[in-house]
């Protein structure tokens, strides 16, 4: 009997310790991770604006839930494109007060040591009985906490038909900034003066220049590679499946932009509705990222968004390659 239970009891401990042997490798190989994975954090995420701050990537989305829950705005930073750090409410309605709901697709940039966190909010539809539009919020730390910037919408009313939302932050070689936004089916121009608290017109007198491509609808993205600028944009209704995004070609930032084809969509095997994104290009390489969200297949919740990264490649007549949707992400990236 005794024989009996000293085996037992050895055959316990070595069951014990090959428990714990296993662990200790899932803890490794979890250490070690090197591909990203698809969704790269959790939670009901979209529009995601993905930026490099002194080597760190960062990524502000939009919180994806009903309009009167989104009045708050987390982010994520990365040193490597795997693991990724939350940081909670880095922007809050509580700190706008003008903002009620519907706190929309961040875009952020630099300028003289300061983050500006620019915004849409409130949905506005007619802007002679609302308040709210495109606003602006600053920082001193790319985490916040932001603060409001001007006590008021930037962009408070409805231009060229354009409803002012979904804007994007775009610094020329020369220095100056743009803005760069529009739903309902149009997307505008415009100069923003050098401390951010307005925009000022161009020469020609005109203030928001329309640049309106074919088929666009919403969130456009601006960047230049070898000289041209390219614009992209989101097509289709955002909670439905054929959610995608398109790409066009200019000489200047005003274009004209011509359409020349979509570059990303949902794969029925992987997502379904992938759009609303952004560019990451590795400074000094030729190595690009598009950060964008999309809806797990089966979901039909349509704020049920995920933000997703993959890798985004140009043909030799800088044409840009369709991207392929994974699950498995990116490999990791560290900035050196």
């Amino acid at each position: 009997m005794q024989n009996n239970y000293s085996f037992f009891n050895k055959m316990s401990v070595k069951r014990i310790l090959l428990l714990l042997l296993i662990a200790q490798c899932g803890v490794a190989i979890a250490q070690k991770k090197e591909f990203s994975g698809n969704p790269i954090f959790k939670g009901w995420y979209a529009d995601p604006e993905a930026k490099i701050f002194d080597k760190t990537y960062w990524v502000y989305p939009t919180y994806s839930a009903p309009y009167n829950e989104q009045v708050f705005m987390d982010a994520f930073s990365s040193t490597d494109l795997v693991h990724w750090t939350k940081h909670e409410h880095v922007l809050d309605s509580s700190a706008v007060k003008w903002v009620k709901r519907a706190l929309w697709a961040p875009a952020i940039t630099k300028k003289d040591n300061k983050y500006y966190l620019f915004f849409g909010a409130n949905d506005i539809h007619d802007d002679k009985k609302e308040i709210g539009g495109i606003g602006v919020a600053v920082a001193d730390k790319p985490e916040g906490p932001f603060k409001d910037y001007l006590g008021k919408p930037l962009i408070g009313k409805i231009y060229n038909k354009a409803q002012p939302i979904d804007q994007f932050v775009y610094k020329d070689d020369n220095g100056q900034y743009y803005i760069i936004y529009g739903g309902w089916g149009q997307c505008n121009i415009a100069k923003l003066n050098n401390d951010f608290t307005g925009v000022v017109p161009f020469d020609d007198g005109e203030t928001f220049k329309l640049i309106t491509p074919k088929d666009y609808v919403e969130g456009p993205v601006m960047f230049k590679r070898k000289g041209k600028y390219y614009l992209m944009w989101s097509e289709g209704g955002w909670t439905g499946p054929d959610y995608r995004v398109a790409y066009a070609i200019g000489k200047t930032p005003f274009g004209p932009f011509k359409r020349i084809a979509t570059i990303l969509k949902q794969d029925v095997n992987i997502a379904t509705g992938a759009g609303h994104h952004s560019v990451i290009n590795i400074p000094g390489t030729n190595e690009w990222y598009i950060v964008y969200h999309r809806r797990p297949l089966g979901e039909t919740d349509g704020n049920h968004r995920v933000v997703c990264i993959d890798k985004m490649y140009f043909d030799k007549n800088g044409m840009i390659k369709p991207v392929k949707i994974t699950n498995e992400g990116v490999r990791a990236r560290v900035i050196k």
